[in-house]
């Protein structure tokens, strides 16, 4: 009897971190669609430029957030249904996708920790860009896309030496409230990216860990699952139940 109530008290514990390994995904959606249809980030990718080295991280981190989410997904139901059903075949898979979430998110902070400012320097380079464009020429769609760019980060140009505000500033910077417009572009793009980035870093270091510990639990079982001892018990364990219902009934 306190055999029962042990398996069964691990098959929902096994139920819940499958749960939460939902949730992860669900969270890596949620954090995948914000960073691609955001404003913010939209403004920046949608700057009509043949030379956008920004457009390739927005696409990048899209496409591997989704990839990321489903493979989540998927190794929760497998958990979920290998907890079940008692499937070693199931619970073999469950692992391998845990096993390849946990070296990509792996790469991912090499990547991050690495190339920390490659982002933002994409980001600001684009911003330089249009605003260089329209302060050698009078592309009205250029202005457009500045005067987009100043009123989404609530910014306006440059920051000057000498303090002074040009006539693209005049043109471009949204018309009110004037009080609060009045920031240097490079500097809220800066500060917007980091506040992004940080959330990003603490979903990253939750979802390795939790990945770590799926990938040493299911690693455990399946090599448990393969001994031919625990095979044998779990064999007479199935039979001595068959035994008891036979008497019982």
């Amino acid at each position: 009897m306190g055999q029962r109530h042990w398996v069964r008290t691990t098959k929902c514990q096994l139920i819940v971190t499958s749960l939460f390994v939902m949730l992860l995904g669900l969270a890596v959606t949620i954090l995948t669609i914000i960073t691609h249809y955001g404003a913010h980030f939209s403004v920046i990718s949608g700057v009509s430029s043949e030379a956008n080295p920004y457009r390739i991280f927005h696409n990048v981190a899209f496409y591997s957030g989704i990839c990321l989410t489903m493979i989540l997904v998927l190794a929760a139901l497998l958990s979920t249904v290998a907890t079940v059903r008692e499937s070693v075949c199931l619970m073999a898979m469950g692992f391998f996708c845990f096993a390849i979430v946990f070296c990509a998110l792996i790469q991912a902070a090499f990547w991050r920790y690495t190339n920390n400012s490659e982002v933002e320097d994409a980001m600001m380079d684009v911003y330089d860009s249009v605003y260089e464009e329209v302060r050698r020429n009078l592309s009205s769609f250029r202005r457009q896309e500045l005067a987009t760019i100043h009123e989404t980060f609530l910014c306006c140009g440059k920051q000057s030496p000498f303090g002074e505000t040009g006539g693209i500033e005049k043109e471009t910077c949204p018309s009110e409230p004037m009080g609060t417009a009045r920031a240097d572009c490079l500097q809220e793009i800066q500060d917007f990216l980091k506040k992004h980035m940080d959330f990003v870093s603490v979903l990253l270091i939750i979802t390795i860990c939790f990945m770590g510990r799926e990938v040493n639990r299911d690693g455990l079982e399946l090599l448990l699952e393969s001994n031919p001892i625990s095979q044998r018990t779990r064999q007479d364990e199935q039979a001595q139940d068959g035994e008891r219902k036979v008497q019982q009934r």
